[in-house]
């Protein structure tokens, strides 16, 4: 490792969503690896199930309800700390669109190799509703057909609040 760079890739992120390979926000952790500020570490799978839906514009959530749902396969990184606020960012931490959690993944075929990541979820303002909403009907891959169908933020309409529109739509009846 050269250079002061970001400091040591600790922190382990488990990526399910649009940050996969071949996936529309995967461009920001190539340009972290390319700083040595994240490092591909492999495929994994979540040790317990978790709700994984699609939201508004295409957006995937996992929901923090271990037990719920599938076990949810990603990819797993090893992101420095200028790394994290990076993905932080993206993520909308500081708006409560989604908050950073611990999660244990492990290797497909092993079941030993617990290794403690931490993935963002849906905030809980509304990820339980959100998953209610759905039916309580889960994948356990947001597939490349399912990045298809994600709207970049600079595509959605110009005003639009993702956070606004999600708490009007799980508040919203079903008709």
């Amino acid at each position: 490792m050269g250079g002061g760079g970001g400091g040591a890739l600790a922190n382990h992120i488990f990526v399910y969503g649009t940050l996969k390979r071949n996936h529309p926000n995967h461009f920001l952790l190539e340009d972290l690896i390319s700083k040595n500020d994240a490092v591909y570490v492999g495929q994994r799978t979540t040790r317990l199930s978790y709700p994984l839906v699609t939201g508004l514009y295409g957006i995937p959530y996992l929901i923090n309800q271990s037990g719920s749902g599938q076990r949810i396969r990603g990819e797993l990184y090893s992101v420095s700390k200028r790394g994290l606020v990076r993905l932080d960012e993206l993520e909308g931490i500081k708006v409560e669109h989604y908050e950073r959690l611990p999660v244990e993944v492990v290797e497909e075929e092993e079941s030993n190799g617990v290794v403690l990541a931490e993935a963002y979820f849906a905030h809980r303002r509304f990820g339980e509703r959100l998953w209610e909403k759905k039916g309580k009907l889960g994948m356990c891959e947001f597939g490349v057909n399912d990045g298809v169908l994600y709207v970049r933020p600079r595509d959605r309409p110009r005003f639009s609040s993702v956070i606004d529109e999600i708490e009007a739509f799980v508040s919203s009846t079903n008709d």
